[in-house]
C-alpha cells in the first residue's frame, strides 16, 4: 500500500472532504489521527476506519487554538511518533457581499482558515524537519485563483493559505519536509449546499453551471490528489499548486469569474 507505515493528521476530518481524506490515506495503509471540532462525526470515521481493517484514533481539536495545536502534536508523538502527513483540511465559508461582511465574519474566516493553518504547519513542520522528511497538504480554493462576487473574506483567507503553502515549502525545503496546496472547485459536501441554496439551485446544476466538466466534484476526487501529494509518489513535488475544479478556472470565460447567483438568474 502506498502510505505503508505512514502517521497521518487529517483536520477538518468528520465530515465532506476531510472524511474522505482520511478514509483514503487510512485505505492505502495510514495511520489516521482525524481530527475536528465535531466529536460524534470524528469517532464515527475512525470507527468506519477500523471496521475496514485500518488503524486511527480521534482527536478533539479547535484549530485556531495554539495550545490545543501544541496537545495535539505532543500526543500523536507520545502515542504513535513524529508524523509523516499532515493535512490542513479544516475550513469554513462565507457568502457575503464586501458591505455586508461585519468585521466578526472576516475574523472567523481569517481564524480558521488562514490562522489554523499557520499553527498546524507551525506545530508540526519543526518535528519533520528534525525527522528529515514529511508532507504537508494545505486546504485552500478556487476562489484564491479568481474572483467571484461576494467571496471577499473567504477568498482572503485561501489566498493567504496558498501563498503560506508556498513560502513554508521553500523554507523547509532542506530539511525535506513537502509543502503543496489543493485547490477544490465546487465539491458535493455541506459547503456546496449552502452555495447551491444561496443560488436558488441544486447542488448537481450549480455543478453543472460552473464546470466544463459538467459536474460537481465528489470529495473521493480531492482525497485522491491529497493522497498523491501525501505519497512517496509526490517525492519531488513541493511548493505547487494543484486545482480539483472539472476545468472551472481553465479559461477567463470560465463561470468562476461570475457569481453563482448571477448565473441562477440569467
Amino acid at each position: 500500500m502506498r502510505l505503508s507505515n505512514k502517521v497521518a493528521v487529517v483536520t477538518g476530518a468528520a465530515s465532506g472532504i476531510g472524511r474522505a481524506i482520511s478514509l483514503r490515506l487510512a485505505a492505502e495503509g495510514a495511520t489516521v489521527i482525524a481530527t475536528d471540532l465535531n466529536a460524534d462525526g470524528g469517532a464515527g470515521v475512525i470507527e468506519e476506519i477500523r471496521s475496514k481493517g485500518g488503524t486511527g484514533a480521534f482527536r478533539t481539536l479547535d484549530t485556531t487554538s495554539e495550545e490545543q495545536w501544541r496537545e495535539v502534536a505532543a500526543w500523536t508523538v507520545d502515542q504513535y511518533r513524529t508524523p509523516d502527513i499532515l493535512v490542513n483540511n479544516a475550513g469554513v465559508y462565507l457568502i457575503r457581499p464586501l458591505a455586508q461582511t461585519t468585521v466578526e465574519e472576516w475574523d472567523r474566516m481569517m481564524n480558521v482558515n488562514a490562522k489554523g493553518v499557520f499553527l498546524g504547519m507551525r506545530a508540526f513542520a519543526p518535528l519533520m524537519a528534525k525527522a528529515h522528511g514529511g508532507a504537508i497538504v494545505n486546504m485552500s480554493s478556487t476562489n484564491a485563483l479568481t474572483g467571484i462576487a461576494g467571496r471577499t473574506a473567504y477568498a482572503a483567507s485561501k489566498a493567504a493559505v496558498r501563498i503560506m503553502s508556498r513560502t513554508v515549502a521553500i523554507e523547509y525545503a532542506y530539511d525535506q519536509v513537502r509543502v503543496n496546496a489543493v485547490f477544490p472547485g465546487f465539491v458535493r459536501t455541506a459547503i456546496a449546499e449552502y452555495g447551491a441554496q444561496k443560488a436558488g439551485a441544486t447542488v448537481d446544476d450549480l455543478g453543472r453551471m460552473v464546470s466544463p466538466l459538467g459536474r460537481i466534484a465528489e470529495p473521493e476526487d480531492v482525497a485522491n490528489t491529497v493522497l498523491f501529494l501525501a505519497s512517496d509518489e509526490a517525492g519531488h513535488i513541493t511548493g505547487a499548486e494543484f486545482v480539483v475544479d472539472g476545468g472551472l478556472t481553465a479559461s477567463p470565460n470560465s463561470p468562476a469569474h461570475v457569481s453563482a447567483l448571477q448565473l441562477a438568474q440569467a
